[in-house]
């Protein structure tokens, strides 16, 4: 059983205790991480190897920041989205080779937020443009990854709530980039060309939050998103055979506002 995750850790650093507690409890093959907000060279190493670890890491300064962690090797296949002019460091994507001889395409992803959604003048924002054009580019290279019929799998902190009932109460997201149906459709699309979302796939249910904000008591009152989640191939879909959302996370000391999710795959 291979099991990859998702977490976006909202600073590597400052949240190091955390991560690696959770690394030896949930033990996943591969770990896709977002948000680490630290430069390559300040990526805490030595305390992931030692758990047994490789690591691919694209960071930049104070601000996002993807990673790829795996017990199997690992080789690069792009840092940053093909044909795709970005200067953040929002994407990852690499092969990882796995013991039985076969191997798994992974990508790590870390979607825009979006917001203002209008400028001074009453028009789309830059930002609001630019998580737009982002998954625009994703699209189109998963496109041409799912020309290869392989095993891929990519983990992302999606910045978007795909239903109503994926956020505590949906009157509170209008207006806001996460919850607008232009970025929405974008989510979807990606299901229409193929990919499968693990955790529609095998659980689905209302209100299974994967972040918290850290105001106005969102924890303690349950007030979540479901934003994060892992999105098959047709291939690797066909070997799912669990998914978990690590809940109890968010309620450690330092957490971070997201939360781990799972699938484990019978490649």
């Amino acid at each position: 059983m291979t099991r990859i995750a998702c977490f976006n850790v909202n600073s590597v650093n400052a949240r190091i205790n955390n991560l690696i507690s959770w690394l030896v409890s949930a033990s996943p093959d591969v770990v896709c991480l977002q948000e680490l907000k630290c430069m390559d060279e300040n990526f805490p190493y030595e305390q992931i190897e030692n758990l047994g670890y490789n690591c691919l890491v694209y960071g930049q300064k104070s601000y996002n920041g993807v990673a790829i962690l795996s017990k199997h090797s690992i080789e690069i296949e792009n840092k940053g989205i093909p044909k795709f002019d970005d200067e953040q460091a929002r994407f990852i994507e690499a092969i990882i080779s796995l013991p039985n001889n076969k191997s798994v395409r992974v990508i790590s992803v870390y979607c825009p937020n979006g917001n203002p959604i209008k400028n001074e003048n009453d028009e789309p924002s830059e930002k609001f443009l630019y998580k737009l054009k982002f998954m625009d580019a994703l699209n189109k290279h998963v496109k041409e990854l799912l020309k290869f019929e392989e095993n891929f799998v990519i983990c992302g902190d999606w910045n978007i709530i795909p239903r109503e009932e994926d956020c505590y109460d949906p009157k509170a997201w209008l207006g806001d980039a996460l919850f607008r149906p232009e970025a929405r459709g974008k989510w979807h699309e990606m299901q229409n060309i193929g990919l499968t979302d693990v955790f529609m796939a095998l659980d689905g249910r209302s209100h299974q939050y994967t972040f918290w904000d850290y105001q106005g008591g969102a924890w303690a009152r349950n007030f979540g998103i479901h934003i994060d989640t892992l999105l098959a191939s047709p291939n690797a879909a066909d070997c799912l055979k669990g998914y978990k959302i690590w809940r109890d996370e968010r309620d450690l000391p330092k957490a971070s506002d997201h939360v781990p999710v799972s699938a484990d795959f019978e490649f």
